[in-house]
């Protein structure tokens, strides 16, 4: 199993992060079916602010060029990824468009 943390930030608006926080109790059926099609056996995200943490355990296999490609033919994934950006900002280090960022671990107790 591999161990992905991933950062994005929400736009910092507090009507638009209840917005955002309600989508992610009712994630729509087919998002969550794409997600784990695509190898990703769990996922939490975390809020703290308008920062965004998620955290990803994936099956040996996973590959972000993959999940990308699968996410790309799917109307459904798109129409979502769509919404999300309604919601959603790049760190302040990102590329314009670039959404989600891997966190590089620099620590582990054991």
């Amino acid at each position: 199993m591999k161990k992905y943390c991933l950062a994005l930030d929400l736009i910092d608006d507090v009507s638009l992060i209840a917005e955002y926080e309600h989508y992610h109790q009712e994630v729509w059926p087919e998002i969550k079916k794409s997600i784990l099609d695509s190898g990703i056996i769990q996922m939490e995200i975390y809020r703290t602010g308008n920062r965004l943490f998620m955290i990803m355990e994936t099956e040996e296999i996973f590959s972000f060029e993959e999940k990308a490609n699968a996410d790309a033919a799917n109307p459904k994934v798109q129409e979502w990824e769509n919404l999300m950006w309604k919601y959603q900002q790049g760190l302040p280090n990102t590329m314009p468009g670039e959404k989600w960022v891997i966190m590089n671990k620099i620590f582990k107790l054991r």
